[in-house]
């Protein structure tokens, strides 16, 4: 599926409401008030919107980067049940409507989480993975998405609504119809 308009899109983003990420090893994740709990009882939605409020707070004048936050995680609505495909089914999605540097960032955030684990001996992926990964140009950035994907578990915690990036969305898709029409 590719996404054509920012409507598709923010209707796909509300459809992230009462989903969940498939079951996985159980993480920390961080509580309201501190300490943390295992499992994660935030949905797609309020995660999307979790990482990109982050992202913000973070970085605020890189909007793809925010953008790339908040539609990270569409690839598990998009073909259920393929947890280790969902950034490739995300990052094809959105490449049409918001760009190569949104679509790359969201295919690498799965990359960057194993990056890490492939300083250890023996754990992680193949020794050429995470040298193609160090050298990609968006890999600092995809860490970088990583981090907030990783801090936006957090149950209860209001990061806005959706509608609140509509603006934004229009933004990143205009400009990037912008440099594909100069291509």
């Amino acid at each position: 599926m590719e996404l054509r308009s920012v409507e598709e899109l923010m209707d796909l983003l509300h459809a992230c409401r009462g989903v969940h990420e498939p079951p996985e090893l159980p993480r920390p994740r961080l509580r309201p008030g501190g300490g943390t709990s295992l499992g994660d009882a935030v949905d797609l939605h309020d995660h999307a919107l979790q990482t990109a409020a982050l992202l913000r707070r973070g970085h605020p004048s890189d909007k793809e980067l925010q953008v790339a936050g908040l539609v990270h995680d569409i690839g598990h609505l998009l073909r259920p049940g393929d947890d280790a495909g969902h950034a490739g089914h995300a990052a094809d999605a959105v490449r049409p409507l918001l760009g190569e540097r949104v679509s790359g960032l969201v295919r690498l955030h799965v990359a960057a989480e194993r990056r890490p684990a492939a300083a250890s001996p023996g754990r992680g992926p193949s020794p050429r993975e995470p040298m193609a990964f160090e050298h990609d140009p968006l890999a600092e950035d995809a860490v970088t998405l990583r981090q907030a994907d990783d801090a936006a578990h957090v149950p209860g915690l209001y990061a806005g609504d959706m509608e609140d990036w509509r603006t934004l969305l229009e933004l990143v898709a205009e400009r990037s119809a912008r440099l594909g029409a100069t291509d």
